[in-house]
């Protein structure tokens, strides 16, 4: 602080000051002489080089095979009662330092069962840790630091019987889900233009939540990256350029009994059009995470064939980019698992 104060009462220039930095850097550097705007490394590091796609495409591939290994793990567990939200957590983690590369968790697991995946930024502790039960809805909120990567995915799961309405509300989650995937946009629009794509089929039965749909991601970075996102608050709102990673992770929480949250690492392309609107150059995005959804979640009924062909096509991706690294160790418990998690829907 001592230096940038003393540079900044000699310097005849302005300094250029980030709007996310600290009140104490602010406090030392005079009113006259701030300039107040998003740092262009920050903007830099926000888009991805071939090197850093590259890296976090096999890193979000890793990771997806040590979240399949869990999930088949917890189908065959929890009925025998013994998994807690905590215990859960710690599997995860041991399956994650088996993959190549692994560093750390990129944040703290958000592991909630029943009312706790209601709680947005839930973190279980011994006092609040519940079982994991085939009575309740399970939501898993993790990610990975690898040197190649960093990765961030939730799936929301169910072991037993869901109701009816929870199976309407998880449908209805991953509609926005897609509705935000498949969407085309112009360049340099920003994040909060595209964030009621992921509501309007939770909006018209009078559903929503209350967070952003989308953040950005670092490579073997911040698992929350600025300055780009994808919320209506437009906290953090740069203009959406290719290159950059931002999460889609829309959901629906019921408090006191269950919470939905469906979460895709997401790079954003080139999109190739019949036109371009003077010269406007149009984006959309592809997917790095391949988990398969909960087929048990699913209410087909509410489902149009556009997106029925979208999710048995995902599935497909997930079963092709995974199966050769579960046969390759001979887990065929997972592989088992993925299969049945994959076949298509009628």
């Amino acid at each position: 602080y001592n230096f940038v104060e003393d540079y900044s009462r000699s310097c005849p220039e302005k300094v250029w000051i980030s709007e996310s930095s600290g009140q104490a850097l602010f406090n030392v550097i005079p009113k006259r002489k701030t300039l107040v705007c998003s740092s262009p490394i920050t903007l830099a590091k926000a888009i991805k080089n071939e090197a850093e796609i590259d890296g976090t495409k096999k890193a979000c591939v890793r990771d997806a095979v040590a979240l399949c290994r869990y999930f088949a793990w917890l189908e065959k567990e929890v009925p025998n009662g013994m998994v807690t939200e905590i215990s859960g957590a710690q599997k995860l983690l041991e399956f994650r330092q088996q993959e190549e590369g692994f560093v750390s968790p990129s944040f703290e697991t958000i592991s909630g069962s029943g009312p706790n995946g209601a709680i947005i930024h839930y973190r279980a502790v011994p006092k609040t840790n519940r079982p994991i039960t085939t009575s309740h809805m399970y939501l898993c909120d993790s990610g990975g630091q690898y040197t190649d990567g960093t990765t961030d995915v939730t799936r929301t799961l169910h072991f037993g019987r869901p109701s009816e309405h929870q199976k309407e509300c998880y449908t209805r989650v991953l509609k926005g889900h897609f509705n935000l995937w498949k969407a085309v946009f112009p360049r340099h629009w920003q994040g909060h233009n595209l964030d009621c794509l992921a509501r309007t089929s939770l909006w018209q039965v009078g559903l929503d939540y209350q967070h952003g749909t989308g953040h950005g991601i670092g490579a073997f970075l911040n698992v929350h990256e600025g300055p780009q996102g994808i919320s209506y608050r437009g906290l953090v709102d740069a203009p959406l350029e290719a290159g950059m990673i931002v999460s889609n992770e829309p959901g629906y929480y019921e408090m006191g009994a269950f919470g939905i949250r469906l979460e895709n690492d997401m790079l954003i392309t080139e999109a190739e059009t019949k036109h371009n609107f003077n010269h406007t150059g149009f984006l959309t995005m592809e997917t790095l995470t391949y988990v398969p959804y909960e087929p048990a979640l699913l209410m087909p009924s509410l489902l149009s064939e556009e997106e029925i062909m979208w999710i048995n096509s995902y599935h497909q991706q997930c079963r092709e980019k995974l199966a050769h690294f579960l046969m390759e160790r001979g887990d065929q418990d997972t592989m088992a698992w993925l299969v049945k998690k994959t076949r298509a829907l009628g």
